[in-house]
C-alpha cells in the first residue's frame, strides 16, 4: 500500500478548496442546475406531488406540504440557504425539475463536503438520470474541485439511503447515536464517505455503467453498477 492509499501522503502544499460554483452540470440523461431562485419551484412541486402519500418526505426535516405556498416557503428557506449549493435534477426526457440534492457543510481547508438533502420525485427514483446526477456531483467534488472527502449521512432507519450510499461507492464508517432530533423523534445518524484516492476507480465503474453499450432497447442498464468495479 502506498502513502496515498493509506492516507499518509504529504499534504503541506494542500490548498483550501473552492465552494461549488454556480454552474450547471451536464450529463447525457440529466442536467443539474444550481437553484439560485424560485424559477423551478413549480416544477418541483408538481413532481413531488405525484407522491400522494408524501413518503418522499419521511426522512427529511421538512414536509409533507399541504399546498404550493407552504412548499415555496420551505424552498426559500432550504434551497436558497447560505452555505448550501442545491441542485435541481432536470432529466433530458422531461426538461422539468424532478428532484433536488445539495452540497453543504463545506470544510474548505480540509477539503471535506457533504452530499445530502436528497429528495427525488417518484418519476426520478431508480432511473439512469438520478444515478447520473449523483455521478456528476461526485465528479464535481472529488474530480474538478479536488476535495479529499465526500460525506453521506442519513437516518439509520433510512434503509433506502444506506443502500444507495453503498451502491454509489461510499464506505460505511459508523453510527452517531442520538445525533439529532428530527420532527420530534430521535435520529441516529449513519455516516459514509468516499475519498479522493478511491474516486478514479469508482469513476471508471460509473462511466462503464452509464455507457450506451450497457443499455437495452428501452434504455435500461444491462448490468448493475456493482458489476463494473469497486462500489461497496
Amino acid at each position: 500500500m502506498t502513502n496515498e492509499e493509506d492516507g499518509s501522503a504529504d499534504l503541506t502544499a494542500y490548498a483550501p478548496r473552492r465552494f461549488p460554483p454556480v454552474e450547471t452540470l451536464d450529463g447525457r440523461s440529466v442536467a443539474l442546475e444550481p437553484i439560485v431562485d424560485e424559477s423551478r419551484f413549480t416544477e418541483l412541486w408538481d413532481a413531488f406531488s405525484k407522491d400522494s402519500e408524501g413518503r418522499i418526505w419521511d426522512w427529511l426535516a421538512g414536509g409533507p406540504f399541504a399546498d404550493f405556498e407552504s412548499f415555496s416557503r420551505y424552498g426559500r428557506e432550504a434551497y436558497l440557504a447560505a452555505g448550501h449549493r442545491f441542485y435541481a435534477f432536470v432529466p433530458r426526457e422531461s426538461g422539468r425539475a424532478e428532484g433536488v440534492a445539495a452540497l453543504f457543510r463545506a470544510d474548505l481547508g480540509n477539503g471535506v463536503i457533504e452530499l445530502g438533502h436528497i429528495c427525488l420525485a417518484p418519476s426520478l427514483q431508480r432511473t439512469v438520470a438520478a444515478s447520473e446526477g449523483f455521478f456528476l456531483l461526485m465528479e464535481l467534488v472529488l474530480g474538478s474541485l479536488g476535495y479529499r472527502r465526500l460525506e453521506w449521512k442519513c437516518n439509520d432507519g433510512n434503509q433506502g439511503s444506506k443502500r444507495a450510499a453503498a451502491r454509489l461507492g461510499f464506505t460505511y464508517e459508523g453510527l452517531f447515536r442520538q445525533h439529532m432530533i428530527v420532527k420530534g423523534h430521535n435520529r441516529d445518524t449513519a455516516w459514509f464517505s468516499l475519498l479522493d484516492r478511491e474516486w478514479p476507480a469508482q469513476r471508471k465503474a460509473f462511466q462503464a455503467w452509464l455507457s450506451p453499450d450497457n443499455l437495452d432497447a428501452d434504455g435500461r442498464q444491462l448490468r448493475s453498477l456493482r458489476d463494473f468495479g469497486p462500489s461497496r
